[in-house]
């Protein structure tokens, strides 16, 4: 996605590390970085204001919930191996999220 505005960021990079950003989990100069292409655009303000939104009613929802350790280790798992590049069989997802709602349901 691009606003057609020329910028020192690209709208892509930005939406591509959005939730880094949103988490704190990037370095400060690219959080500086961000934080000019979100004031200056304005797609991409809206697109961080939204997901903004949905993190903090996620939390507010789901906050107090006790993930299990099993879930977060598979979880943190896949996001390892797509941060590192390497591809993720749809089904395999599917199946585990299958199954960790089944073992959910049943505690």
């Amino acid at each position: 996605m691009s606003c057609g505005e020329p910028h020192e960021t690209d709208c892509s990079e930005v939406l591509d590390h959005l939730y880094e950003f949103l988490d704190h989990e990037m370095p400060d100069g690219d959080c500086a970085k961000f934080e000019v292409h979100i004031d200056e655009c304005s797609p991409c303000l809206e697109k961080y204001g939204l997901e903004q939104a949905v993190k903090k009613l996620v939390k507010r929802c789901c906050g107090h919930d006790d993930v299990p350790a099993d879930l977060r280790s598979k979880v943190m798992g896949r996001i390892e191996l797509i941060r590192s590049g390497q591809t993720v069989p749809e089904q395999d997802v599917v199946a585990e999220a299958k199954a960790a709602e089944a073992a959910a349901q049943q505690d």
